[in-house]
C-alpha cells in the first residue's frame, strides 16, 4: 500500500511537468476550495440517493466515463512530445478506452490497482497545478476534518464505501493478504476480509500538496538517483506523507475502518513546512 502511494506521488510530480490543462483558471483563488468541497458533498449525496434507489449502474457508468476521460488527458500529456497531434489523440483515446473496457469486463485487484495508480497520479497532477499553496493547504485541512467527521461521527463514509465496493471500481486500492486472493470472488458481507483497502482519495489528496509545492514553490533542490532534481519542500512533503501513513497503518492493522486524511494530510503538511524551513523558502 505504501509502495502504491509512493508511485502515485512520483508519477504525479512527473506528470505535473507535462502540458496539462488546469482545472481552475486562477490557482491562487481560495474560493476554489469552496467549489471542490461543494462538488464532493453533492456527489456524496448523489451516490447515497442512487444506492437507495438501487440504481448502482449509474454510479458505475459515471465513474467509468470519468476514468476514461482522466486517463485520456494523462496519456495525451505523456505522448505530446513524442507523437504528432493526430497520433497522440488516437493512441491516447485507444489506450484509455481499452483500459476502461478491461476495467469493466475484468476488474481483478491488479487491474483496479494499475488503473487506480495512473488515475490517482493524473488527478493529483491536474488539480495540484490548479491550486496554489494556500488553497491547497486550506483544502487539505477542510478535507481532513470532513473525513474525521464522516468516518468517526456520522460514519456515512464507511456506509458509502460498503455500498459501492461490489461495483469493483478504481475508487480504491486493493492490497491482498495472500497471492491467491481474487477481488472478483470477494464476499463483502463477511466480517473478515482477505485484503486491505485504501480509498483512492487517500492517495490523491496529500499528493496535491506534493505537486503544488513542486509547481509553485521556488526553492533549492537535490538531485536524487533515478528521480532527478526535486525541490526540498517536495521531498519533505513526501516524507511527511509516509510519517502520517506509518501512524495510520498502526491503527489499520487492528482491523477497524480508519479516516486516512487526518493522518496523511497532517503528515504531508508537517513535512512540507519542515522542508520549506530547511530550504529557507516561504511557506505560502
Amino acid at each position: 500500500m505504501g509502495f502504491m502511494l509512493l508511485l502515485v506521488q512520483l508519477i504525479a510530480v512527473a506528470l505535473s511537468q507535462k502540458p496539462l490543462e488546469k482545472a481552475f483558471s486562477n490557482p491562487d483563488d481560495p474560493f476554489n476550495v469552496v467549489v471542490w468541497v461543494a462538488i464532493i458533498l453533492i456527489f456524496t449525496g448523489f451516490i447515497f440517493l442512487v444506492i437507495k434507489l438501487n440504481k448502482k449502474w449509474m454510479i458505475q457508468a459515471i465513474v467509468l466515463i470519468s476514468v476514461v476521460w482522466t486517463l485520456y488527458y494523462v496519456f495525451e500529456a505523456i505522448f505530446v512530445s513524442i507523437l504528432s497531434e493526430q497520433e497522440k489523440i488516437v493512441l491516447s483515446l485507444g489506450i484509455s478506452i481499452g483500459l476502461g473496457l478491461v476495467l469493466y469486463k475484468f476488474p481483478e485487484w491488479y487491474v483496479i490497482d494499475i488503473v487506480g495508480v495512473v488515475l490517482g497520479a493524473g488527478a493529483a497532477a491536474i488539480f495540484g497545478i490548479s491550486l496554489a499553496i494556500l488553497p491547497t493547504l486550506l483544502l487539505l485541512v477542510v478535507l481532513a476534518i470532513y473525513d474525521y467527521i464522516a468516518v468517526y461521527r456520522t460514519k456515512h463514509m464507511v456506509a458509502l464505501a460498503e455500498g459501492v465496493m461490489d461495483l469493483r471500481l478504481p475508487i480504491l486500492l486493493v492490497i491482498p493478504k495472500h497471492w491467491k486472493y481474487s477481488f472478483l470472488k470477494e464476499k463483502f458481507d463477511k466480517e473478515e476480509r482477505e485484503a486491505f483497502f485504501m480509498g483512492l482519495g487517500d492517495a490523491v489528496m496529500p499528493t496535491l500538496l506534493v505537486v503544488s509545492a513542486n509547481y509553485f514553490v521556488e526553492a533549492g533542490s537535490y538531485t536524487l538517483p533515478l528521480l532527478g532534481a526535486m525541490k526540498i519542500p517536495v521531498i519533505g512533503a513526501i516524507l511527511g506523507t509516509f510519517l502520517g501513513f506509518a501512524v495510520l497503518m498502526g491503527f489499520v492493522i487492528k482491523g477497524k475502518p480508519q479516516a486516512g486524511l487526518p493522518f496523511l494530510n497532517g503528515g504531508v503538511i508537517l513535512g512540507y513546512v519542515a522542508g520549506s524551513m530547511m530550504a529557507g523558502s516561504a511557506l505560502l
